[in-house]
């Protein structure tokens, strides 16, 4: 994590931060909780917290409003950014760091880069989808430098960024409209409308609660690969159905009629009750045995 201060930041200022950071439920937020704590345990007394969907945190201290997130909400508060700081922001930026603004009073007091490590996996877990003949899109709430940095080292083409979470959904209606179906996979709150939205939703396992809540799917890891595995799975799983609805037909279109005597008016020929009975049991055992073969699959 690095850190950029226009100024030095007093202590109080950073117990401020490690407060508004603490309350927030945003997973950089504990980034930085975990970043100040060696230095500061103790938390200070907020008022009128209030988080701002895609966009971040706002709190009063002491008559002070302080505000914790991105550029976008910098904008909206009135708090300008300097030429240093807007190009050092920049440069993380283009670093595939995110950029968290801390100020008040319309200055910037610190601003904090994080860069979000990028798993060895994810680039061949985006290769094996697209090889499969999905297409992935990246719907991010951060900058475009950094959706950008992130999307070129993974191989995503399409992407968009400074998305808020209703802005995510919209654009998942937009693909169903054109006749798309879609699978979406989250692991934040500003995930949850979107994962709502999407045909097939998918939570990442070290998600937020309500994201897992909203899913249909959430996996034990959050390596994307396992996004690739389960599309593979459920190929198998519908492949097995349609194997097991097939044998389970053939034998009741041949087995009926036969016990029923079509035949013997023909030649005199009726099915044996217990020939019957074995012939409805294979037909339960070559259904279980099919599925079964699902344990044996590699993934």
């Amino acid at each position: 994590m690095h850190t950029y201060k226009s100024d030095d930041l007093s202590n109080m200022d950073k117990q401020v931060l490690f407060s508004i950071e603490s309350q927030s439920e945003h997973p950089l937020a504990e980034a930085v909780v975990n970043y100040l704590s060696d230095g500061i345990k103790e938390r200070v007394s907020l008022q009128n917290f209030e988080s701002i969907t895609g966009k971040g945190v706002k709190a009063v201290f002491n008559s002070t409003a302080y505000y914790v997130g991105n550029k976008q909400l910098m904008l909206d508060m009135g708090v300008e950014l300097n030429e240093a700081q807007y190009q050092q922001a920049v440069s993380w930026q283009s670093n595939a760091q995110t950029v968290i603004y801390f100020a008040s009073n319309q200055n910037v007091l610190m601003m904090i880069a994080i860069a979000d490590k990028i798993k060895d996996t994810s680039a061949n877990a985006i290769h094996l989808l697209q090889k499969r003949g999905v297409d992935v899109y990246m719907l991010t709430g951060d900058n475009k430098h950094t959706a950008e940095a992130v999307a070129k080292q993974v191989g995503i083409t399409h992407f968009k960024a400074e998305v808020l979470p209703a802005d995510k959904a919209t654009f998942i209606k937009q693909l169903q409209a054109n006749g798309k179906t879609v699978a979406m996979v989250g692991d934040g709150i500003n995930d949850s409308q979107a994962l709502a939205q999407a045909d097939v939703s998918i939570a990442m396992g070290k998600g937020s609660d309500i994201a897992m809540d909203v899913a249909k799917i959430t996996l034990i890891t959050s390596d994307l690969q396992s996004v690739a595995k389960a599309f593979m799975l459920s190929e198998k799983t519908v492949k097995g159905i349609r194997q097991n609805l097939f044998w389970a037909f053939i034998y009741n279109v041949i087995g009926i009629p036969l016990a029923a005597g079509v035949l013997y008016p023909v030649n005199g020929f009726l099915l044996d009750p217990m020939i019957a009975g074995a012939a409805m049991a294979m037909s339960s055992v070559s259904v279980v045995s099919n599925s079964l073969r699902l344990k044996f699959v590699k993934l």
